[in-house]
């Protein structure tokens, strides 16, 4: 049995919230400066150009990529061999809590989905425990902001609506969004589970980096066709037309009931924000 210290998680937690806000990953560089490359509508190779150049000042001044530093989604995968000495959960907020503070992030968490009297530490975190072998903890922050996450949507399509019926729905649901997530976006979509599970898939796809498909020939296809088909939508960098709507389409699958097929679309903007550490 390892022991883990709760401060460690909190200090893990507080790097990875501004290093997440402030620093694209590569992936994300490649995939837009190869859409920028392969662009013919002028309006937005110049709007990509623009996406461009902010990432790179974001890196050069450690500031913020994008002025909503979001909902802190943290993901952790805990090692079933480890002690953690100390409250996960508060340990969890009070890196979120620094991070923010520290790192100037702009606060965006409401104490109550009604009254929205802000908390202004940006806690409580959207947290995801996931237990696995090992004797380490994995820890994603995945910043989550909410022009994106308003255009996500679920369906509990019937088994009858089959593959026909899920692409429908994916591409109905980019299309209703049109520029509102600020395109070019990341689409994670999850089948399969339960009503929540399907969600949480969805959003977990988004994790996954956009050089890497499913592995599933089956679901790597898809996700091929459906980026295709988004594409051709015409939306484009920010809502200008072109042939950049999506960079990617990750989809995560698992198995469901026999009377069942949910599907849920979880979409992200071109600043689709994670790191990871592990204690």
């Amino acid at each position: 049995m390892r022991e883990i210290r709760a401060q460690s998680i909190a200090d893990a937690v507080k790097r990875l919230c501004i290093e997440a806000n402030c620093h694209l990953s590569d992936d994300l560089k490649t995939c837009i400066g190869r859409c920028h490359a392969h662009e013919t509508w002028p309006q937005a190779k110049e709007i990509l150009e623009r996406i461009i150049e902010n990432y790179e000042i974001a890196d050069e001044e450690n500031v913020p990529i994008c002025q909503d530093t979001g909902v802190a989604c943290v993901f952790l995968k805990i090692g079933q061999d480890v002690y953690i000495n100390g409250d996960l959960t508060e340990a969890v907020n009070e890196g979120v809590r620094q991070g923010y503070g520290e790192g100037c992030l702009r606060k965006s968490v409401v104490r109550d989905p009604l009254d929205r009297v802000n908390t202004d530490d940006n806690t409580p975190a959207m947290l995801y425990v996931e237990l696995v072998p090992g004797d380490t903890i994995e820890i994603t922050v995945a910043p989550k902001g909410f022009g994106s996450e308003n255009m996500s949507r679920i369906a509990m399509l019937a088994p009858s609506a089959g593959l026909q019926g899920v692409i429908d729905f994916v591409i109905k649901t980019v299309e209703e969004a049109g520029p509102n997530p600020c395109p070019p976006i990341v689409v994670g979509v999850g089948i399969g589970g339960t009503f929540d599970k399907a969600a949480l898939l969805a959003k977990k796809a988004l994790l996954r980096p956009l050089d890497k498909r499913n592995t599933s020939p089956f679901y790597a296809d898809l996700e091929e066709k459906l980026l295709e088909e988004i594409n051709c939508l015409g939306i484009g960098p920010q809502g200008f037309g072109g042939m950049t709507t999506a960079l990617a389409v990750n989809i995560e699958t698992m198995p469901t009931h026999i009377a069942g097929l949910p599907v849920a679309v979880n979409i992200n903007c071109h600043v689709t924000r994670h790191k990871t550490e592990v204690l």
